[in-house]
């Protein structure tokens, strides 16, 4: 591809209009006549090889500074937006092809993202979608690795989605992304925001660049859905100038809800909208409050795309939910194990919570908090356990290059002042046997944390294999024959 088509009116070229191989911001996959841009990040900084990547075989550099390298430089304000224009040229502007809708916030993000996804599925429309567990193009699964692919991966994965006649693409939105600018010049027809609490301050540092960070998806979008039961998302529907629509289950807004029934086995609730007195009543196998407030604003995103209330209520009541969010392991016991991401204090006090509502036993909680990762949030998540909990078992998550015992005792620091009983079994495999041990009929076991996750990660970022189910299978074999 030309040199010039792939810069665009985005910057010029002093050395002409020259054939380029690839395109990159990653020093291994440099090769003869590859437009490298150099991109600073927290430990490395992509302008401090520049000249390397030239002697490697690059025809060009994009740079921010001048560094002395004559024509093969291309000095840009901002190298970042830069190399997400030119990964969107690359591949022929994927993202102008299909609908986006966009979800962040730091919980709900994956229900939301794919109940909107089987919704529209459901009513014809071949869809992608873009999240934490996995990328989907229709039916067809994808492997990625992180919530928001990175920039280049982020416009192949449009790229495919366009070819394959996908009409919409739904995708979980991170605070990383939009800081990075990995989404390109991505723009949205809808954008959602879910809520937000305490998480990833080891990279943004406090909670306002958190928030400003979240609030990047709303400059690009037409449409934004707030929910105004979060205390940040009533303060960005207040500071927003785009056309905006409020959910919420507590109080009045755009779209509302009236709950019919909770139990562990689903939810009935009706959905109204503006002043209508009209409702959509909605019949959900995923069970939890918080599901109820994940379903309703993915009923309101599917709405507003045209999708008929009657194809949005068949679909919802057909939808079995999402791996290892608020999913029931099956046991053959007279208790009840549950599997769930949350791994932050609100995701945990929300689980908990909607999870009390229907257990008849004593509610056990088995959680443990990832290493080299925001240690304030530790107590916090013991708090938020111990408020809901009527006992917890306090494990490993995914410790990674951080003792253990180190973390635990952080987490330990949140239950000086409860009553709650609890014990402590770092090993987590060992601390679910212990939980499967213990539990007794009409109890609810919620292993916390690692959800879809099929791995843990050790000492020196060892990846193991670690999947709940499985060990879950493993224990009630060896306890109970």
């Amino acid at each position: 591809m030309k040199l010039n088509e792939l810069l665009e009116n985005n910057a010029v070229s002093p050395i002409g209009d020259t054939e380029i191989t690839s395109v990159t911001d990653d020093t291994r996959k440099v090769k003869e006549g590859s437009l490298f841009v150099c991109v600073k990040g927290g430990s490395f900084d992509g302008h401090s090889v520049a000249r390397e990547m030239l002697e490697k075989g690059a025809s060009a550099v994009v740079c921010e500074r001048d560094l002395g390298l004559g024509e093969k430089q291309i000095i840009v304000e901002n190298s970042r937006i830069m190399y997400g224009n030119i990964c969107a040229a690359w591949f022929g502007h994927p993202e102008r092809k299909m609908t986006l809708i966009g979800v962040t916030g730091t919980n709900g993000k994956t229900t939301i993202t794919n109940v909107i996804k089987h919704v529209l599925m459901s009513s014809g429309h071949k869809t992608g979608l873009i999240g934490t567990i996995q990328n989907e193009i229709g039916d067809k699964v994808l492997h990625t690795e992180n919530t928001t692919p990175l920039t280049f991966e982020f416009m192949s994965v449009l790229a495919e989605m366009a070819s394959e006649g996908c009409e919409y693409v739904v995708m979980e939105v991170s605070s990383f992304a939009l800081v990075q600018h990995r989404i390109g010049p991505a723009y949205f027809d809808t954008a959602v925001f879910t809520n937000l609490t305490q998480d990833h301050l080891d990279y943004h540092k406090d909670m306002e660049s958190y928030y400003q960070a979240k609030k990047m998806l709303f400059d690009i979008c037409d449409k934004a859905i707030i929910n105004i039961d979060d205390e940040y998302g009533r303060q960005l529907f207040n500071e927003l100038t785009c056309k905006k629509l409020s959910f919420s289950i507590e109080n009045k807004a755009d779209y509302y809800v009236s709950v019919d029934c909770m139990k562990s086995t689903g939810s009935g609730f009706d959905i109204y909208s503006g002043n209508s007195d009209s409702a959509l009543h909605i019949d959900t196998r995923i069970p939890g409050k918080f599901n109820i407030s994940n379903i309703t604003v993915a009923c309101a995103v599917c709405s507003g795309l045209g999708i008929s209330g009657d194809d949005i209520s068949s679909a919802i009541r057909s939808y079995n939910g999402v791996k290892g969010r608020c999913e029931v392991i099956p046991t053959g016991r007279d208790f009840t194990v549950i599997c769930d991401y949350a791994h932050t204090p609100d995701a945990v006090e929300n689980i908990l919570r909607s999870v009390k509502e229907y257990t008849e036993g004593k509610l056990i909680c088995l959680f443990g908090c990832g290493g080299n990762r925001d240690s304030a949030k530790r107590p916090k998540m013991a708090a938020s356990a111990a408020e809901y909990a009527d006992r917890l078992i306090v494990t490993s998550d995914n410790p990674r290059n951080e003792n253990p015992d180190d973390i635990i005792a952080d987490i330990l620091k949140g239950l000086e002042n409860t009553q709650i009983p609890y014990d402590v079994v770092p090993d987590r495999r060992e601390a679910i046997y212990h939980g499967l041990r213990t539990a007794e009929k009409g109890d609810i076991i919620v292993l916390a944390g690692k959800g879809h996750e099929d791995y843990q990660i050790l000492a020196g970022m060892k990846h193991i294999h670690f999947d709940e189910r499985e060990v879950v299978a493993d224990g009630l074999k060896v306890i109970f024959g």
